[in-house]
Formats: structure tokens, sequence, C-alpha cells
């Protein structure tokens, strides 16, 4: 890995507890993430990982404990709050618009940064107009960076399953996100898709220098790509480390990889 400078925690999970009528999703989570690091979760279907992430960008509110990004303390915050805290997420199951072009569904994801409100867009008035236009050049660049020029104006739907996940992946970036949560970013992917979206991953973490926090199967891309790893099983932490660390951790070879391994 490349010799980045890794700085210090900007988001802190402390103690998350979270179930739903009587069960228990997650219980008594806590772990940390540095800026500009790229910090896995991992941990068998069912471990609380997605409930994690939700619980992290506000989509749900733990029972117990708290979570602070960059020295602020979060409770009951909405979705859109914590995106306009500069946090952007991926999902496992795509939630792109179909019916529209790759262009316009990366659009979507500079909803946020729009200044001027729906009065002016509609009316497509000279400021609404120059501000659709710089949008747009930060929407085609990220285009180029991801690789996806020659579909441009292409109905997503119409995309190979890899390239839709590449444009997820774009839509999250227009958001200019400081903190990115990627939700299996490579689940259902070919070798060689796979390969593609970690070299834009750790570009993502090298180049716009983004900090990551990313769910994911394929315990080689972990171990690969990941600064810090935290492992979750049956809605508790089993382990947290280095890759090393946590690939000769025993509870961790035992929940996750078998005791074959």
């Amino acid at each position: 890995m490349s010799s980045k400078k890794i700085g210090d925690v900007i988001l802190d999970v402390k103690n998350i507890s979270l179930a739903f009528g009587g069960v228990k999703a997650l219980t008594d989570i806590s772990f940390n993430v540095r800026e500009h690091e790229i910090r896995a979760i991992i941990g068998p279907n069912g471990a609380g990982k997605s409930s994690m992430l939700n619980c992290i960008n506000g989509v749900y509110q733990p029972q117990q404990g708290e979570i602070t990004l960059r020295g602020r303390h979060y409770h009951h915050m909405k979705p859109r709050q914590v995106a306009e805290m500069g946090v952007a997420r991926t999902f496992q199951n795509l939630a792109l618009f179909k019916g529209m072009s790759v262009l316009d569904n990366i659009m979507t994801g500079r909803n946020l940064r729009m200044r001027r409100g729906l009065f002016w867009q509609a009316l497509h008035l000279g400021p609404a107009r120059r501000e659709e236009t710089e949008q747009r050049e930060v929407v085609e660049r990220i285009i180029d960076f991801l690789e996806i020029q020659a579909h441009r104006k292409t109905p997503v739907g119409r995309l190979p399953y890899g390239l839709q996940k590449r444009v997820d992946l774009g839509r999250a970036l227009a958001m200019e996100p400081s903190l990115l949560l990627l939700d299996e970013p490579m689940a259902g992917m070919n070798v060689e898709e796979k390969q593609d979206m970690c070299r834009f991953i750790l570009d993502v973490n090298d180049e716009f220098g983004t900090t990551i926090v990313l769910i994911e199967h394929d315990m080689g891309v972990v171990m690969d790509i990941s600064d810090r790893v935290v492992v979750l099983d049956y809605g508790k932490k089993i382990g947290d480390g280095a890759p090393e660390e946590v690939r000769s951790n025993e509870d961790v070879i035992k929940a996750y990889l078998g005791a074959g391994h």
C-alpha cells in the first residue's frame, strides 16, 4: 500500500446498540475511523454490517450510544443532515434511476450543492442555468475519472451491472463527501469488475483524499485495500485491527472463515 498519511479520528462510534422490537441488531459496538483511511467492516451475513452503516448515515436511530463526526455528536439526525455534514453512501441494492442517463443519475448527487431553488430552476433563468453548467462540469470530471465517458447518455438500466455500480459510486462522489460509506460495492461482480472497482476505491482515497468505510464480503479484497478492519458477528464486535491481526484472530477465523481455514 502507498505510504499515505493517516490523520486523526474523524468518526467515533461509541457503544452503539440497535434493536428492532426484541431483536438485537447491534450490541454495544465501538470503533473509530481516521482521516484518509480505508476502514472495512466485515462479518458473516446478518452480522449487522448494513445496520451499522444505517446508524452512521442517519437512516436508523440507535437506542444507545453516540456517534461523533469531527467532534460533533449527532442524535436523531436525518440522512440529509448527515449528508450535509459530508457523508455520502452507496447501497447494496442499486437505487439508481434506471430510465435516466448516466449523466443525469450522477447529477442527482449534486442536489446538495445546488444553491438556486426550484423556482429558478423551473424558469431556467440566468443564475440557475449558470449554476447547472458549473455542476455539469463537476459531473463530467467524475465521468472521466470513472472511465464511463462512452456511456454518458445511456439510460443506466441498459448498462451491465458492474458499470451500474460505478455510476452509483459516481453519484456518491458528486456529493464531494469527506466520508464515503460503501455498502458491498463489489457484490455480484466478476473478477475483472472487482479489480476495476478496487482501483477506483483506492484512487478516490488517494487522489480525492476521501476517507472510506467499506462493507465487503470478499476477504481477499478487504485484506488488499483496507488500512484497518472491524469484524462483527451476530451484532457484536469480535475483532478490530490491521488486516493481518484480524486474519489471525481466532474468533474471526471461527466466525467468518470456518475452522477449516
